[in-house]
């Protein structure tokens, strides 16, 4: 990180930042790029309008509302925040080197996804579920016009990486990456969630989505299909916990890493609460007598773990190397290993519209894909018509989605499918 720091504080000109969102997350992410040296934020956009002007007056940043790609320009020139309702502005402008996508729509943001890399700027997303349903389609797409495509730093996922980078380049392999969730309620809805998500000023659809796991399946579905890593059941085991180091008890690591190889999991309610966690295996007599020395354990399995995740304060260093070092934090380069299916949350009837990720109707279980897995896609299951009732807690089948799901959102998916198939390594 101090490299990254000093080759910042060197550049003739900042790295230019356009966000999309102006939620909790692009929130962070537009203070941040306010205090961190070599990177300014040029354009924040948001459909509440008042949102992405709040994050501007928050930093006490000169601003014009802005609703042409002219007006863009002229307030960029100017050394103003250009703020605007409509992301495809910022997606499109000339005047950043870094789109990142950080609102909580789909269909939307994978068009200004897909601009923002058109016009060649390098993509860096906070939102997940764009990441995981389009992923493939998306990193091909940048590979193809130069410009780097990558998962944002400080999220789990991102944080994971960083976590087993370290124990690859120390010589350790890996065995399992893990989530430390704190709270789980399959069931949870925007009506229930109300306390906990005003409590901590979260959207009730976003709280929902983090309380009944689906968050938790996307996140780890990012990781698996950038390290080729596999999911032990469906939803993964996450047993209850006090702490992370009791998980060589609560889950059969060694046993589960013979039968499918590494492999991505979590513990629930342990402490270190917000941290994550990744178990290494080395079986070198040398290293294994320093490991336990070191008070690591007498092995060949070891815990490796990190309390802490901090979002948007470590979002920076991941966008300075994409631009810098043209590297990419996380990008799904072995394809479709997982995804995140839909099951429903109550009985659901014929006919009834699904209402997505954070709702009221699914929650999403992450899975190996396989080469025809027949669930709908969490991330895809909104504003869809079932064609049959489904049980509470049962698989939502593509099937059951009329039309077997026609449109731009259903059509992107069909194209990451088919670049997956070109980007997965054996």
């Amino acid at each position: 990180m101090s490299r990254v720091l000093r080759r910042l504080e060197a550049l003739d000109r900042e790295i230019r930042v356009a966000i999309v969102g102006a939620g909790a997350m692009g929130r962070g992410l537009f203070y941040q790029c306010c205090v961190t040296p070599g990177i300014t934020c040029v354009g924040i956009a948001d459909i509440e309008l008042d949102r992405a002007a709040g994050c501007a007056a928050m930093m006490g940043c000169e601003q014009s509302t802005v609703e042409s790609a002219r007006e863009v320009r002229e307030a960029v020139e100017r050394g103003r925040v250009a703020v605007c309702r409509d992301g495809a502005l910022l997606a499109e402008c000339e005047g950043a080197d870094v789109f990142i996508e950080a609102s909580n729509c789909i269909g939307p943001a994978a068009r200004f996804a897909i601009g923002a890399i058109e016009s060649g700027k390098h993509l860096v997303l906070m939102n997940s579920e764009i990441d995981l349903a389009f992923g493939p389609y998306l990193a091909a797409l940048a590979h193809s016009n130069g410009v780097v495509y990558t998962s944002c730093d400080g999220d789990q996922h991102g944080v994971l990486k960083n976590l087993i980078d370290d124990l690859t380049l120390w010589g350790f392999d890996l065995v399992m990456a893990g989530n430390i969730k704190g709270f789980l309620d399959r069931w949870a809805n925007p009506t229930t969630i109300v306390p906990e998500a005003d409590k901590r000023n979260l959207g009730y659809k976003m709280c929902t989505a983090y309380t009944d796991g689906t968050k938790l399946g996307v996140e780890m579905a990012l990781l698996a299909n950038a390290l080729g890593l596999a999911v032990p059941v469906p939803g993964m085991h996450g047993p209850r916990a006090r702490h992370v180091r009791e998980v060589f008890d609560l889950i059969d690591v060694a046993g589960e890493w013979q039968r499918v190889g590494p492999f991505v999991d979590y513990v629930l309610g342990a402490q270190p609460d917000g941290g994550v966690f990744a178990v290494g295996r080395c079986d070198h007599p040398y290293q294994r007598s320093m490991m336990s020395y070191y008070k690591m354990g007498a092995g060949p399995f070891y815990l490796f773990y990190r309390p802490y995740h901090l979002c948007h304060v470590e979002a920076m260093a991941g966008i300075a190397e994409a631009v810098l070092d043209g590297r990419s934090l996380l990008e799904p380069v072995h394809g479709f290993r997982a995804n995140v299916y839909a099951y429903a949350k109550r009985p659901l009837l014929a006919g009834e519209a699904l209402d997505g990720i954070g709702g009221y109707a699914c929650y999403g279980l992450i899975e190996n894909c396989g080469e025809r897995h027949p669930g709908l896609p969490v991330c895809l299951a909104e504003g869809v018509t079932l064609t049959r009732a489904v049980a509470k807690d049962a698989p939502i089948r593509l099937e059951d989605v009329a039309g077997e799901g026609a449109g731009f959102e259903f059509e992107l998916f069909r194209q990451a499918q088919a670049a997956a198939r070109v980007l997965r390594r054996p």
